[in-house]
């Protein structure tokens, strides 16, 4: 069977409070939003950043129970020691940046709403990291 070629993803992730997380991937991360719906009362967005888009949506704006911060983003960087230096201070720091096994460079970091963020690059460097 062939398939039609895919041509991204954007995560669709529940929050407690919208603003607050809008506000962290702006200020923190870099991101602009895209989409702000509805224009009144605004219940979901989907923020952009570079090749990087994601969604969010206010818990109480959908029906059925959700469940939030119980998803690890893999987040591809181009510098991720740059990116740690730039976000230090901001966030608290889950672990790293390390060198892995598998020749990656990581970090991670939680958001407000305790998604695990982990920023990604591959790297020759050795590892640093024996877990």
């Amino acid at each position: 069977m062939i398939f039609p070629r895919l041509t991204g993803v954007t995560p669709r992730l529940p929050v407690s409070d919208l603003a607050r997380t809008i506000s962290f991937y702006i200020h923190v991360l870099g991101f602009e939003i895209s989409v702000l719906w509805p224009d009144d009362k605004p219940t979901f967005a989907i923020l952009d950043r570079d090749a990087v888009s994601l969604g969010f949506f206010a818990t109480d704006a959908h029906r059925g129970k959700v469940t939030i911060g119980t998803a690890d983003l893999y987040l591809g960087v181009e510098n991720v020691r740059a990116l740690h230096a730039a976000i230090k201070d901001e966030v608290t720091i889950e672990w790293g940046p390390n060198v892995y096994f598998y020749g990656r460079r990581e970090f991670a970091a939680r958001d407000p709403d305790g998604y695990l963020l982990i920023f990604t690059e591959p790297t020759d460097d050795p590892p640093t990291c024996v877990e």
